[in-house]
């Protein structure tokens, strides 16, 4: 057991080395002739903890994020991971992926042959085969929403944050390829159809495995649920999540930790609830409602009809950094910091958003006393709200 211990202490140490070398400037051939002088394969838990390690001895989220594209590039050939029934079973999430990313490569395949030929037919089936291509927008939220929190429970931070990252800069060069290619220049295709590529080998063999191991079938379930709410990606709704055998369920579970309410009656200073009143109460407000604690962590939101952002179960619990990209977290920590030693009572801020004015304001949450209880952030489309004119005093 310890000769077992060293060695995988050894091989964590090793690849720590070669990342940490390839952020120094060594090159990729450089790289990869070190790698296959110490290894003959490696897993995605050993990738991935090599990052975390680093990560937290204080290398940025963001350097890691600049060369993951070339840290995959070192090890994909030597990838192993254990075969899991699950990718084979029609309506499990690890399927769906799976799935999504197939249709995407084929739809890319398609959209590379269009490239060369300059006809006006096969110029607007290029706009409109990389137009579908915007949908892998709601592929990533899936991830970044309804995955991510699972391994973030699990001690596994940083990985997470880096794809996020990566996958924030594909959304971004796609919209530029997408804007380039309505004037004429179909230049910037092929560069973001390597990354949408790249991005799918990462998620099916180094995201996908480290997913199985921790997730159980409730998990898998509860995501196969909300991913309703984000819906599907070049692909026709699976169908319903499949039931399995005990004996084929992984053993490792980090489940989100879900809100039991001890009693069904609510008590007020000012009245009292059923806890099913006050629920519909809460989703009645023209507004969303999350509430995050003075530890930050996400700890309630409501769910009325009209979210301006989604929100799922799998949020709660959460650290409130982690459910923003890398790239706007500093802005996250900032309000919180300044609600929390009273600089400022509330934050506002306003965004136009698929034909509606979203107003997004962040309130410090304070007991009598004054004690630092949390953060209310309220979301709202008040574009109705701005035609208001004159005075309304009769019932429609």
């Amino acid at each position: 057991m310890a000769e077992e211990i060293n060695n995988t202490q050894y091989r964590k140490d090793q690849l720590k080395h070669i990342i940490q070398q390839l952020h120094e400037g060594m090159s990729l051939d450089e790289a990869r002739a070190k790698f296959a002088s110490v290894f003959s394969q490696v897993s995605a838990e050993e990738i991935s903890a090599a990052e975390q390690a680093l990560i937290d001895e204080g290398l940025p989220v963001s350097e890691v994020q600049r060369l993951c594209e070339v840290h995959a590039a070192v090890f994909e050939d030597n990838i192993i991971n254990p075969d899991s029934l699950l990718t084979e079973r029609p309506g499990h999430p690890a399927h769906t992926l799976i799935a999504e990313n197939a249709a995407m490569r084929e739809l890319i395949r398609g959209l590379r042959a269009l490239m060369d030929r300059t006809d006006g037919a096969s110029l607007e089936q290029l706009r409109q085969g990389t137009a579908r291509l915007k949908g892998i927008d709601s592929h990533y939220k899936i991830k970044e929403n309804l995955l991510f929190p699972y391994l973030e429970r699990a001690g596994v931070t940083g990985p997470p944050q880096v794809m996020w990252g990566v996958d924030d800069e594909i959304r971004n060069e796609l919209k530029e390829a997408i804007s380039a290619l309505a004037h004429g220049d179909n230049s910037k295709l092929d560069p973001v159809f390597i990354r949408l590529e790249d991005m799918a080998f990462k998620e099916e063999q180094i995201l996908l495995p480290m997913l199985i191991e921790r997730l159980d079938e409730a998990a898998w379930r509860q995501v196969a649920q909300d991913t309703l709410d984000f819906g599907y990606f070049l692909i026709s709704p699976p169908p319903a999540f499949p039931e399995v055998s005990a004996a084929a369920r992984p053993a490792a579970a980090a489940q989100p930790a879900a809100y039991t309410p001890a009693d069904s009656h609510v008590q007020l200073p000012t009245g009292d609830f059923s806890v099913e009143e006050l629920t519909a109460v809460l989703n009645t407000l023209p507004l969303d409602m999350t509430f995050v604690d003075k530890d930050n962590k996400v700890r309630f939101f409501s769910q009325g009809k009209e979210r301006a952002f989604p929100r799922t179960i799998s949020v709660l619990g959460r650290d409130v950094a982690n459910c923003h990209p890398p790239a706007s977290v500093h802005i996250v920590e900032q309000i919180v910091a300044d609600l929390k030693s009273g600089k400022k009572e509330h934050e506002d801020f306003w965004i136009q958003m698929k034909g509606q004015l979203i107003m997004i304001r962040y309130f410090a949450v304070r007991s009598p006393g004054g004690e630092f209880l949390g953060v209310l952030e309220t979301t709202q489309n008040i574009a109705p709200l701005k035609l208001i004119e004159g005075e309304k005093r009769l019932m429609s």
